[in-house]
């Protein structure tokens, strides 16, 4: 019998580790509502046409060849302007390197710095892929709080008992998933004081950035003093609503000696798997160029679903949620009288109900007890997840 890697039958996905189940049921005929899977496009939102037409073009065009491994230099370029014009953060683009998705941009990342028992601090509630990327490079994932009396940011005091000779890098997720929270400058500062005092690169996921439903977003690199190794992630599934076109990049910033090494180390990890999707790479362009109006649009959509989904979901007896200030997610708590785990919970739920939620401890140990639910179905779907989920929770309490 094959023996396969301990480290890969170890990982786990826990968005989508019921997909098998929910799919069975619907063979069954049960009709599920999906609130697992953070995709605008699954449901009533629709990637800007001046950027399909730019990517139809470019294949037309005979854009359709394998392209720099770095990705082409006008979508670099126009990465390295809009951080400019956006947080005044002034990065060549020789410092941007085009990625298949963030997942890839992590991938990447984690890769670069980790060695066999190496650390790598990462917030808890987390994002799976930040637990179960450093496994893959025999490295390890550590879990510092993000408690909800802090709005879900970062304890730096724990983060200071957390770091460890074996320690690589500190990851902030801002805004964050699963939780939706966005970090204040103050925890930012600390929490870049602490990097720079201990000589650690930050590792920066900003995705959500421009998904703000209330109050500001503080970008992480206006805190960075220059003195360490600043790696930012982010990319177009979400903001550009290009989910399925696989495009995302990372740029460096610090001292030139530590940006030179990881950008040979990057460079590296591209040229082995050759190249992002070209055609889909001047669409990238065209995204970056072609106006935010349907930004606006997105944003004041999911800001009215998230009102109407935490207000109904507060109504359900055993459950607590809060009005998340950015994201599509929500992270709502559960009475443990409900139903043992929250594991148990969610299964339950798909099984009865049809329902299908995220559980929390699939976020880590830090989201034990919690649910996360995917806001961007339109109203009168979201409302009938939530009369599902308070008739599940009824039977419990009767």
């Amino acid at each position: 019998m094959v023996k396969l890697s301990r480290n890969i039958l170890e990982i786990r996905y826990a968005i989508r580790d019921l997909v098998p189940l929910a799919k069975k049921l619907e063979r069954e005929g049960k009709r599920i509502i999906y609130l697992n899977i953070g995709d605008p496009l699954k449901y009533d939102f629709e990637t800007p046409r001046h950027i399909i037409e730019a990517m139809y073009r470019a294949s037309l065009g005979g854009h359709n060849y394998y392209s720099d491994s770095l990705g082409i230099e006008e979508l670099r370029e126009a990465i390295s302007e809009k951080l400019r014009e956006l947080y005044s953060i002034d990065v060549p683009p020789s410092w941007v390197v085009v990625t298949s998705g963030v997942a890839e941009a992590i991938n990447f990342t984690f890769r670069a710095l980790l060695d066999p028992g190496d650390e790598i601090l990462v917030p808890g509630p987390a994002y799976p892929a930040y637990i179960s990327a450093p496994m893959i490079y025999h490295g390890k994932a550590v879990e510092y709080r993000c408690p909800p009396e802090y709005g879900y940011a970062p304890d730096p005091d724990d983060i200071r008992r957390r770091i460890t000779d074996r320690t690589k890098a500190i990851l902030i997720n801002t805004p964050n998933n699963p939780t939706g929270s966005v970090y204040p400058a103050k925890t930012l500062r600390e929490v870049l004081d602490i990097a720079a005092e201990h000589g650690l690169p930050v590792i920066s996921d900003e995705i959500y950035d421009r998904i703000i439903l209330k109050g500001e977003y503080h970008h992480p690199y206006r805190y960075s003093g220059g003195d360490t190794l600043y790696i930012g992630l982010n990319g177009f599934s979400k903001q550009y609503l290009m989910t399925g076109w696989r495009l995302g990049y990372l740029y460096v910033s610090g001292p030139d000696r530590d940006v030179d090494a990881f950008m040979e180390a990057i460079a590296k990890q591209a040229r082995n798997r050759l190249c992002p999707s070209t055609p889909a790479q001047y669409g990238g362009v065209a995204a970056l160029r072609g106006g935010d109006e349907h930004l606006h649009d997105m944003v004041g959509r999911l800001r009215r679903r998230m009102e109407t989904f935490v207000k109904m979901v507060n109504e359900v007896p055993g459950i607590e949620a809060e009005m998340p200030r950015a994201t599509f997610y929500v992270f709502p708590r559960i009475d443990a009288s409900l139903l043992g785990d929250d594991k148990s919970f969610v299964e339950r739920l798909l099984l009865e109900e049809g329902v299908y939620l995220v559980h929390g401890s699939g976020f880590g140990r830090y989201g034990e007890g919690h649910f996360r639910a995917v806001v961007l179905a339109p109203e009168e779907l979201l409302e009938e997840a939530v009369e599902r989920i308070s008739r599940f929770v009824r039977r419990r309490l009767s």
